[in-house]
């Protein structure tokens, strides 16, 4: 398993983690009634909100709570309107780093970043700057229960571009239009699917090879993470084998 499938085992891990302690929540609601107010809130007319809908579902996002947020994107309750803005900065070791946002104040929210990256050894980045070393790809992860030909057997049928062992999970990566009917062509075969989304893949990536500065990186993007108002965090490094046994022991 190659460095960079190492640092999606840990986004992973860490997305369980927020579940269990409701900060994953906050993020998918704000996600999914961003969707309904840029695109309706009619899930069959509206692919992003049946995305998001189905991602929060997969985090055990109550439906009423769903719900609720779907009105609140249409208006139909009162809500805030929130802003999508993607922050381009570096990370100790020159990794890129693409930080997802939805806010309702964009200067509090540029200026928290930019502090948090200067006290932690990293930067903010000009728009443009590192958005090239990322493309936008759909992600379907399976059981780790399931058969391996079988998960590559119908993700071939149904757009499936890659598949990768992330330890608890695999990851079938495919074009982001594809993402919905190739987790349903999955389920329909009796596979397990655990999550689906459409994210930012990096086209190449920054092999750190100092634990020190590896966990530099892990933990600024943490703290990212645990930012209110970031959604998501996607970074190009590249762990080595030993480097992440070295973490991990």
């Amino acid at each position: 398993m190659s460095g960079h499938s190492k640092w999606a085992t840990i986004k992973h891990k860490k997305g369980a983690a927020d579940a269990k302690r409701g900060k994953l929540f906050a993020k998918l609601i704000k996600q999914v009634e961003v969707a309904a107010r840029n695109g309706g809130g009619d899930v069959d007319s509206n692919p992003t909100l049946r995305t998001m809908f189905q991602k929060a579902r997969d985090n055990s996002v109550p439906l009423d709570t769903i719900e609720r947020a779907v009105k609140r994107g249409t208006g139909e309750l009162e809500g805030v309107n929130y802003e999508p803005i993607t922050y381009e900065g570096y990370a100790p070791g020159g990794v890129a780093l693409l930080i997802d946002v939805l806010t309702d104040n964009r200067n509090r929210t540029g200026s928290e970043l930019r502090s948090l990256l200067t006290k932690n050894g990293g930067s903010l980045a000009e728009p443009g700057a590192v958005a090239w070393q990322f493309e936008r790809k759909g992600v379907v992860k399976v059981s780790r229960s399931a058969d391996e030909d079988e998960v590559m057997m119908v993700g071939l049928d149904n757009g499936a571009e890659d598949l990768e062992d992330l330890e608890e999970v695999w990851q079938v990566t495919c074009e982001p239009g594809d993402v919905l009917s190739l987790r349903a062509a999955l389920e329909e075969a009796g596979i397990e699917v655990t999550d689906s989304d459409s994210t930012m893949l990096p086209t190449n990536t920054v092999p750190l090879a100092e634990a020190g500065q590896v966990k530099s990186v892990l933990n600024l993007v943490e703290m990212l993470d645990d930012h209110d108002d970031v959604q998501d965090v996607h970074s190009n490094i590249d762990i080595p084998d030993e480097v992440m046994e070295s973490i991990d022991s």
